[in-house]
């Protein structure tokens, strides 16, 4: 009788077709949508080469080192330079910097000066450049005020010579993308929104919600074994549509969710069946109708997306620095998160963490739905 009951449901979960759009449909149609509009969002980040201009008159033909200076940062190394460089007269150089042509330009009169219309990254890393080289010539020159003999034991060629003792070590095997989190909270969300399903078989086996619910409660075959199957059915359906969509989030979309899917669908799977047992524990609790119902699952379902992320991927920070337990109460988080901890950290613990607190969720759901349709009686039917 439970396979007879499983089948069935899983039948009737195949041709619901509202559901069916809103637990499949709608994801991919979204992830296409996001496709579209992150997919040149990292191209802007190249960095091009700033274009500036330098006052071609007596006092900077007669600074050698800062004409050295400037040829070392405009000359390309390894296919590419920091500046492009023109030299015109003041006159020139006002108008280019008034046609917007170039960032910037300097001169030197009574020292390096630097000339701006507007203020941005590009104008701050020239000034960044014109620092840097004015505190390096002044302490070359103090040096050599007080120790003259170091200009020949290799000053300039150790001033010239810069040397980092720091070591980059990268956290990760994959580089940091605030892109790819868009479409984990998407799937995240496509995850919770089985609680589409763990409704409407509550709303089925619930005689004061509808006929077939009557019909249930009448027939002779136990409750809870009756509803085990159905839950069951509505898990292997959900869990079958978020695959899917996985599968063309990888290979249609091109997301990368690292080297580990094997954690991957493993999540997707929990993260299934704490979908579906949210949707009974949301039904079972309440005695409103069907529409309110699925009102309330998609408003806190698109509550919890937008505290993981989803619309704006700066939310979860700002919910870590502040309130740091919401995001271990948000599902969808948990979902999202574990699956970035999979493609950026190279260990497993914080993914174990985000892990077991999803299953307890979905115990927790469960659990409820259990014990209070358990309990459940009827005077008439």
């Amino acid at each position: 009788m439970f396979a007879h009951i499983y089948l069935y449901r899983l039948k009737c979960i195949v041709r619901d077709k509202q559901v069916v759009f809103w637990t499949l449909l709608f994801p991919i149609l979204l992830a296409v949508l996001f496709e579209m509009a992150f997919s040149n969002i990292t191209k802007g980040e190249v960095f091009k080469e700033i274009k500036i201009a330098v006052v071609d008159n007596e006092a900077f033909r007669k600074d050698i080192h800062f004409q050295e200076a400037l040829k070392a940062v405009s000359t390309e190394a390894d296919g590419s330079r920091l500046f492009d460089i023109r030299y015109a007269s003041k006159e020139d150089c006002i108008n280019l910097l008034k046609d917007g042509e170039i960032e910037g330009y300097i001169y030197c009169e009574n020292g390096i000066h630097l000339e701006i219309k507007n203020n941005g990254l590009n104008e701050t890393i020239i000034k960044s450049f014109l620092d840097d080289y004015q505190q390096t010539a002044a302490t070359l020159q103090t040096v050599m005020a007080q120790n003259p003999e170091a200009m020949q034991k290799g000053l300039i060629d150790e001033i010239a010579k810069r040397k980092d003792y720091l070591k980059e070590v990268a956290a990760s095997h994959s580089e940091p993308d605030t892109v790819v989190h868009y479409f984990y909270t998407l799937l995240a969300m496509a995850c919770m929104y089985g609680s589409f399903w763990g409704l409407k078989e509550i709303y089925a086996i619930q005689g004061n919600q509808s006929a077939q619910g009557a019909r249930v409660c009448a027939a002779p075959t136990q409750k809870m074994r009756a509803f085990a199957a159905s839950l069951l059915a509505a898990v292997t359906a959900q869990a079958a549509i978020i695959l899917i969509v996985l599968l063309f989030l990888i290979f249609a979309l091109g997301v990368d969710f690292g080297n580990r899917l094997a954690y991957v669908v493993l999540t997707c799977l929990v993260g299934t069946v704490a979908g579906v047992t949210y949707g009974t524990f949301i039904s079972i609790l309440s005695h409103k109708s069907e529409g309110i119902k699925v009102g309330t699952l998609i408003g806190t379902t698109m509550l919890f997306s937008f505290l993981a992320g989803m619309m704006y991927d700066g939310m979860k920070l700002i919910i870590n620095n502040n309130v740091p337990i919401l995001g271990y109460l948000n599902p969808v988080n948990l979902i999202a998160d574990s699956f970035y901890a999979l493609y950026f950290y190279s260990g497993t613990t914080h993914y174990s963490l985000n892990l077991m607190i999803l299953a307890a969720m979905a115990v927790v759901f469960g659990l409820i739905t259990f014990l209070v349709l358990r309990r459940q009686k009827y005077a008439s039917l």
